[in-house]
This record gives C-alpha cells, structure tokens and sequence, in this order.
C-alpha cells in the first residue's frame, strides 16, 4: 500500500449547514516508523468517532471550550486504534489505544501523550470505548448522576434519548428508580427508547404540540431535564419543571447549523427564578480526573458483565464516508452512536 487516505477541511462554516464540499478526502504518503521522534507512536486508525461538538469546530470561533479545525488540515477527534510502532517505553506494537487526538488519517503519527492503552476489549469491539465505555456514556453519568443527583421516584426527561447519549441517560434513570420519559425523531427511535425502559417516549416531529406531549406525559411535571437538543425543546422543558428542578445542558444540536435569522430565542427563561432551577453546563472532559470516571467505569461494567445495558452503535464503513457520517448528525440521520470504521483490527490494510 503506498497511499493514506487523509480528512481535511477545505472552508470553516461559520453559521448555516456545512456540506461536503467542505471537506477534502485525499490520498497522502503512508508514515512509516522510521519517521517516529522520541515519544512519539505510529497509529491505525481503527474506529473514528462522530460527535455534536465537532460543529463548533467547523465554525472557526476563537471563545470555544475546544479549538476549531483549521483549514486545510485534517480533522481530528476521538478514536481508537492500534499502534503498529512506537519510540515511546509505554507503548508496543499491537496496543490498542484510544483518545481525542486521532487524526482523520488511516494511519498517523502523534505525540503518545494524547493517547491511553486500553489493557484489554474483553471480547468487546474497540468501538465501544467510543460508546457505552466512552465519552457519550461518560457525558450521560455525569450530566444525570453527578449533576442532577436524582432520588427514586422521580420524573426525569430525555431529548434525543436513542442518540450515543440519550440512551445511557435512560438507563442509568431507570436503574435508580426514577420514571422516565424519552423523546426520538422516528417511530423505530421511539420504540428502541421503549425497550431501553422508558416508561413513556414519543415522536417529537409527529406529536401536534410538543408542550402537550411532555404534559400529558409528566402532569404532575419534570424533576430532571437532559437537554440533547436546545431551542424550542429547552424552551417548553422550562416551562414544565417542577419547583427546584434540574436541567443537565449537555448540547443543542438544534441550533448548531442556524444562522442568526433561524436561531431560536428562549421565552421561557424566567421559569428559572420562579420555579427555582438549576441549569448545570458542563464540559465532560473536565471530570475525567474526578471520582466520577471511576465510578462510572465500575458501574457500567458492572452493568454491562450483567447484560443490563444495551447500546446501539451507527457504524459507518470506510474513511472516505466520514464527512458524511459527521454531516448525517446535525440531521438526525443517525441511529445511537455514530463512529466511522476505518480499518479491521485483526488486520492490516
């Protein structure tokens, strides 16, 4: 083989929709290990991961938790991969490894310090240290378990709940006891958050008023709110809160492709003051060095050793697909996680 096969951008996207004539997939010299500095290792590149947040890096905004792709160089993001050299003491040939810095290249070369060996999959693809073992799920304990605090017995709300993030929500709810209301943007989603547990969900694009659906679902109102989605979702969670209630704002990928003329303006904000609310953002990345990812990554394996969690993976085949795979999110054409397979790991390409 004598070509890499390497995602670039070509124009930043400010506002509105991105295309793919902003990207560029192009073949480049394959690096060898006799490139590798000291501490440096030679990647695979396995899994890539399609993720909301990397809309704001297409936009070119200076005031971001994250830095913006540049123009003309590759995307990068998390991923999982295996090494096939290293100069670093850490690593070996054969390690699969996963982090935030992988290039959207078939193979790269990186500095080992973005990176962590995974010990072993224990039968597991390596796309689920993207998924359920991986940041979304992370996200997911963070914004529901270490925000939110939930107690038995009550009513928490899920937007986006069959997407990478939503579903954990729903289950990680339901394991302690809260009631559970999900809402999708399909019948097959509204059914796969069914039979994650929810004890209500529904079609948000067919129900006639969205205000009455999450009424009639929760008359008495919403303790916890995970908002997946901003905009008009947000803005009539709000108004059905109940007193002292919890919003975990994760995203609002409803508004990441607006323009100023289409963006969305909240009516409902002083249901913060007279309803006594907490709005919890939070950058996931930020609780990796807490007790929190410890315990997560006890309870979900425990849960998953259990066969008490499922988690549906969106795998897109072939690097070359990726900018669509990534564009497919901001429409809701993903069906749980979305992670593009680059290569086999029992294989070399």
């Amino acid at each position: 083989m004598t070509t890499n096969t390497v995602v670039t951008i070509n124009k930043l996207v400010p506002s509105g929709a991105p295309t793919l004539e902003n990207f560029k997939v192009a073949a480049a010299p394959v690096p060898t290990k006799d490139a590798l500095k000291d501490g440096e290792i030679l990647v695979r590149t396995l899994y890539l991961s399609c993720d909301p947040y990397m809309r704001g890096r297409l936009s070119g905004r200076t005031d971001s938790y994250v830095a913006s792709f540049e123009a003309g160089k590759p995307i990068d993001g998390l991923g999982v991969g295996v090494v096939e050299a290293s100069s670093h003491a850490d690593y070996k040939e054969g390690d699969i490894v996963t982090g935030g810095a992988f290039k959207w290249e078939t193979r790269f070369i990186a500095s080992a310090k973005g990176f962590t060996k995974i010990p072993s999959t224990n039968g597991m693809s390596p796309a689920s240290f993207l998924g359920v073992l991986g940041m979304p799920s992370f996200t997911a304990y963070v914004g529901t378990i270490t925000l939110c605090k939930p107690k038995q017995g009550e009513t928490i709300l899920v937007s986006a709940a069959s997407g990478a993030v939503g579903q954990m929500v729903v289950q990680l709810a339901k394991a302690r006891g809260l009631r559970v209301i999900g809402a999708a943007g399909s019948d097959d989603k509204v059914q796969y958050v069914k039979d994650l547990g929810a004890d209500v969900a529904f079609n948000y694009k067919t129900v006639k008023s969205l205000g009455s659906a999450i009424k009639d679902a929760a008359p008495n109102g919403i303790d916890i709110y995970f908002d997946n989605v901003g905009g008009e979702f947000l803005d009539v969670a709000l108004k059905n809160m109940r007193p002292n209630g919890r919003i975990a704002e994760c995203g609002m990928i409803s508004q990441y492709n607006a323009t100023a003329e289409e963006a969305y303006h909240i009516q409902n904000l002083a249901y913060v003051v007279m309803k006594k609310l907490t709005i919890y953002g939070f950058i996931v990345s930020e609780y990796y060095t807490t007790p929190a990812y410890g315990e997560f990554i006890k309870e979900v394996s425990q849960m998953l050793k259990e066969n008490k969690i499922k988690y549906k993976m969106d795998e897109v085949v072939g690097i070359e697909n990726g900018p669509q795979a990534l564009l497919d999110l901001f429409e809701g054409r993903n069906f749980g996680k979305r992670v593009v397979k680059v290569s086999d790991p029992a294989h070399r390409l």
